[in-house]
């Protein structure tokens, strides 16, 4: 009997099933409507389109949009903050920072918990962990009491300083789960144990709005996939690039953000691998935005400062993903001094691009690509017709007539400004933190990703273009390549490189036995929350981090630790490589300041092995048709069009080429040559050797 690993990625407007079948290594793949009312019948339905026996399924992988569209709409149950009087506004007053520096009367988004739902209590307790004021517990119990008959079903704790004493903390949750024994409790020393308070009381009560939502659904979920026959543990997806069982998301919601961007980021990453490349940039183009994200030596870059709205940080450990108004559905248009723009609006899936003949009148990017005939007139396998009058009707009233361009030029500088969006947004992942883009390949998926892929390559000389089969689902073959991950930080004070040094007659010199007990508190806590996770000892993998910074400065950047008495020295000498790679400069006579200590906790999940196919010397791919393609430099030009299942491995075409999928198009763009590799992907080769 076959067994069946699964993984499913609700999209905001598709819901996306990846299956692999262990026996066969085959993989099959479906797309449902997403249901934003309730996403848990999208996936129980793309399920069913599946076929799918629950008890034959090994696997079940998820990734979510579930707590990224809750922090977005503000649709959280009744919740309350209990901080440390005089703290109460900390989450309003933030940083004192703006997302546009120039525009005086556009203000920050509101806290997501307001001020008439922030209580204070008396409690002090100093840097050093010192309590200066004991916890008042009778003024304690009158919030908790206030809170009862207010109807808080969740509760976040955030007192200063307690990153260096957590017991007023632990103290006050007790009272509250007292009081309130049906309300989550969430304390910031548990979530995040740091200092700056803003950072840790903003990602407190991000956790604490998600708690009530997120372990409904994820319960709820866990529940049908059980009553269906599945005897496995339910993975989730978080921002980290890991996964994590429903007890852990029940206790570390906030972690469900950005779920969904992470799997195509790994997705990314598996694909450059498969392909022969350490270095890759992914670029992930659906229908209204793109994900771009990179991959160095094999490894994702991982940003630990994020968020959802601007002002309220999320700092745990995420895949740094750039994301930019660029799909499909972007809707170009000339802005007050009649520039052409294009994004970041988008025409969404309801009423969709002009094209889709729903209602939509703006001229789109989709709607570009179909006038000039890169796209057919059907997509999805025929379940959606394209009209391309009312594409060109949307390009002519929008675009062309006001520019005075003729149609062609109007869908082509419609085109042309998008790529260019693309490639700044890759310049900034890229460049911007000091690699050169023309030593990576760029793996090009989404619904969209195919069509400008090569454009976006050509613009920054990048020579190789990689796209995966089924290029519209690859976000959720990502979430059946990820780990159980933890990820576990301690503050930790100390200076490589000045023998004697002290702040108020406290020697702060890196002592190496005082990191390895650190390390050792960390590694204990991470141990038992693998073994909740039921991962066993063999399986587990723990990596040590420390946050370095010169003697003085303020910002922080992480490196890799090992262990013995070399391993500091070890991770200075790193430190300086990525700060010189980072800020083109270094100093390796300025004394070192440990910041912080990191650690990393690993649980290895089986992971599918894909079956490669042979090569054939002289593939022979059947033409499906052609089609009079709009090209800038040529014109029109005749382009052959084939069906991507047509391609066996080993094909090699010359461009220009339309390769045609169910869920997406590949542009050849002429003067490149494509190869179909033995794991069928795509290979566009825009410049070089293969």
């Amino acid at each position: 009997m076959s067994r069946q690993r699964v993984a499913v990625d609700v999209g905001g407007t598709f819901t996306d099933v990846y299956i692999f079948d262990e026996t066969s290594r085959d993989v099959r793949v479906t797309k449902v409507p997403s249901t934003p009312s309730d996403p848990m019948r999208a996936v129980l339905d793309g399920v069913a389109r599946a076929e799918l026996d629950l008890r034959d399924i090994s696997l079940f992988s998820h990734g979510t949009t579930v707590a990224t569209n809750a922090l977005i709409t503000r649709n959280f149950r009744p919740a309350a903050m209990v901080t440390t009087a005089g703290f109460r506004d900390v989450i309003e007053i933030r940083d004192g920072t703006k997302d546009d520096l120039w525009d005086a009367y556009k203000d920050v988004a509101p806290p997501y918990i307001r001020r008439r739902d922030r209580f204070e209590v008396t409690e002090r307790v100093d840097y050093a962990g010192q309590v200066v004021t004991p916890l008042e517990e009778d003024e304690a119990r009158r919030v908790a009491a206030l809170l009862r008959k207010r109807g808080a079903q969740t509760v976040a704790v955030c007192f200063v300083n307690s990153y260096a004493n957590a017991g007023h903390e632990i103290r006050m949750r007790e009272i509250l789960e007292e009081e309130l024994p049906e309300a989550t409790v969430s304390t910031s020393a548990e979530i995040l144990p740091e200092i700056f308070e803003h950072d840790r009381f903003a990602t407190t009560v991000a956790n604490a709005v998600l708690a009530p939502l997120v372990s409904g659904y994820v319960g709820r979920l866990a529940k049908e996939l059980k009553d269906g026959g599945y005897a496995g543990d339910l993975l989730l997806l978080h921002s980290g690039g890991g996964s994590m069982t429903p007890r852990m998301a029940e206790r570390f919601p906030v972690r469900l953000a950005a779920s969904g961007i992470a799997a195509g980021a790994i997705a990314a990453r598996h694909v450059a691998g498969q392909c022969g490349f350490a270095n890759a940039i992914g670029l992930d183009m659906g229908g209204t935005s793109t994900d771009i994200s990179l991959i160095h030596d094999g490894e994702l870059r991982v940003t630990k400062e994020w968020s959802v709205e601007f002002g309220y940080p999320i700092i745990f450990p995420s895949i740094e993903v750039l994301t930019i108004g660029a799909g499909g559905g972007s809707i170009a248009h000339l802005d007050e001094a009649g520039s052409l723009r294009n994004g970041p609006g988008s025409a969404g899936a309801e009423p969709g691009p002009a094209c889709y003949g729903s209602g939509g009148t703006q001229a789109t990017n989709s709607d570009a690509n179909l006038l000039l005939n890169r796209l057919g007139t059907s997509l999805a396998g025929g379940a959606l017709r394209l009209e391309p009058e009312l594409a060109e009707r949307a390009i002519n009233e929008h675009i062309a007539g006001p520019l005075g361009l003729g149609l062609e030029q109007a869908a082509s500088a419609i085109l042309q400004v998008a790529n260019a969006n693309m490639a700044d947004a890759v310049r900034l992942i890229s460049i911007r933190r000091g690699y050169d883009p023309r030593e990576f390949a760029l793996v090009a998926f989404g619904g969209a990703g195919g069509l400008h892929g090569a454009e976006v390559a050509r613009e920054l000389n990048i020579p190789t273009v990689i796209v995966p089969p089924n290029p519209g689902v690859t976000s959720a073959l990502g979430c059946l390549l990820v780990d159980i991950r933890h990820d576990l930080s301690a503050m930790f004070g100390a200076v490589v490189g000045e023998a004697e040094r002290s702040v108020s007659g406290t020697s702060i010199s890196a002592d190496t036995d005082e990191l390895e007990a650190a390390f050792a508190g960390l590694e204990a806590e991470a141990g038992a929350r693998l073994r909740h996770e039921g991962i066993a000892a063999d399986d587990a993998q723990l990596q040590r981090l420390v946050s370095m910074r010169y003697l003085g400065q303020w910002r922080s950047l992480t490196v890799r630790c090992g262990s013995g008495p070399d391993a500091l020295s070890a991770a200075v000498q790193l430190f300086h490589e990525q700060h010189e790679r980072e800020y083109a400069f270094r100093r390796d006579d300025t004394p070192v300041e440990i910041y912080q200590l990191g650690l990393t906790a690993i649980g290895s999940t089986p992971k599918p092995a894909f079956a490669a196919r042979d090569l054939v010397s002289n593939g022979r791919p059947i033409r499906a048709g052609s089609r009079s393609v709009y090209f800038d430099d040529l014109g029109r030009v005749e382009t052959p069009v084939f069906a991507r299942e047509s391609l066996p491995a080993g094909t090699h075409l010359s461009g220009p080429a339309i390769i045609e999928q169910l869920d997406s198009t590949t542009l050849v763009p002429p003067g490149t040559r494509a190869e179909v590799d033995e794991w069928l992907n795509i290979r566009i080769h825009l410049s070089g050797g293969a």
